[in-house]
């Protein structure tokens, strides 16, 4: 099974039993869809050129008008360029988030086969991902030894570096009485690693508790972290693919 064949997967399978993302897991098994598709036409042909994405404009346009929130499907297709595809590349923020959730729906997979095909050798821990400069939209934790190793997962080409444990991905911040963490009984493998210093957060998948969990996927799921973290005035470190 594929990496997108697991987060499809998945994602149908929490929203059989999540009330309250089932809706947003729906849609975004039907995305994941998408993007498999996109990703293995952009791998077969081994292509760099990001512009040539605007293609699959039309067919994204189609899948949000029928299957997406609200705040999606009622965007206007007439901003939809190269343009829109390139800025967001560049790593310049779109004009809304709608926006910027279709230049990031396909240049996801783009990104992540590019860096499939790279020989990428992280000898550091950065903050961002060392391969295409996008920030962390999770962190994993992964089982090492007698313990677990902290993994930062990129929010745009998926790709996975070590980051220490106790230190706050977004400013640096490293005493641990400033480095709060929440989690809810109702996602024994997820928590929230919040930052007093600079008030942002990421969420944290542990696979040494639930192994079958996706970090994309599962990600998402935990709405409900996110809506703890706001009301403690804590800012996400990277919205997810659905702006959130």
């Amino acid at each position: 099974m594929n990496a997108f064949d697991e987060r499809i997967a998945r994602a149908d399978e929490l929203a059989c039993r999540s009330s309250s993302a089932a809706d947003l897991l729906r849609f975004y098994s039907r995305l994941a869809r998408f993007q498999k598709r996109v990703f293995a036409e952009v791998h077969a042909n081994r292509e760099t050129d990001a512009a040539g994405l605007v293609r699959y404009f039309p067919a994204l346009l189609g899948l949000v008008r029928t299957a997406a929130p609200p705040a999606l499907a009622g965007f206007s297709g007439a901003d939809l360029t190269a343009e829109l595809i390139l800025d967001e590349w560049a790593g310049n923020t779109p004009s809304s988030e709608p926006a910027r959730f279709f230049a990031r729906a396909v240049l996801q997979p783009f990104a992540e086969s590019l860096s499939r095909r790279s020989s990428l050798s992280v000898a550091s821990t950065p903050s961002i991902c060392p391969f295409c400069g996008a920030k962390p939209v999770a962190a994993v934790l992964r089982g090492e030894g007698g313990g677990g190793k902290r993994w930062l997962l990129c929010s745009l080409c998926s790709t996975e570096w070590a980051f220490r444990r106790l230190v706050c991905p977004s400013c640096g911040e490293e005493d641990k009485t400033r480095l709060p963490v929440y989690t809810a009984p109702e996602f024994k493998h997820l928590r929230v690693e919040a930052c007093d210093g600079c008030r942002s957060y990421i969420k944290a998948v542990d696979l040494t508790v639930d192994g079958h969990a996706v970090p994309v996927v599962d990600e998402i799921a935990s709405v409900a972290l996110n809506i703890w973290a706001a009301e403690h005035d804590y800012s996400k470190l990277e919205s997810n693919i659905l702006g959130m």
